[in-house]
């Protein structure tokens, strides 16, 4: 999983972390849902204040998973799905393990202290 084109561990984790908060899933979906960008509705359909919305935006625009487009007086949101795919790739790779070798305990090697040698 080292060729050029594959996002290094930093930033995949940094794509991760830009992720890891309900209100930015929120976010993503409701971009998702949109067939195109969006802006001041984010805050009414998520439900927060424009403060806490500008910075779950801030934070998901830094990982390059949301892009703006100022069209005065606003931005315009939009999901970039490229940024997505090497995470995508990465649990599926997970995902795909998980079905051939994980046990019914959905381990991928047993937790015996002889498997640890």
């Amino acid at each position: 999983m080292n060729t050029e084109n594959d996002l290094s561990n930093e930033q995949l984790a940094a794509i991760a972390k830009a992720l890891a908060h309900p209100a930015r899933i929120q976010i993503i979906r409701l971009l998702l849902s949109k067939t195109s960008c969006i802006g001041g509705e984010i805050t009414h359909e998520v439900g927060l204040a424009q403060s806490t919305v500008s910075e779950h935006l801030r934070i998901l625009k830094a990982a390059g998973v949301v892009a703006g487009e100022i069209e005065h007086p606003r931005v315009c949101y939009s999901l970039n799905l490229n940024s997505l795919l090497p995470l995508m790739s990465l649990l599926q790779l997970v995902a795909d393990k998980a079905t051939t070798v994980a046990g019914s305990d959905g381990l991928c090697c047993p937790l015996t202290p002889q498997s640890c040698d």
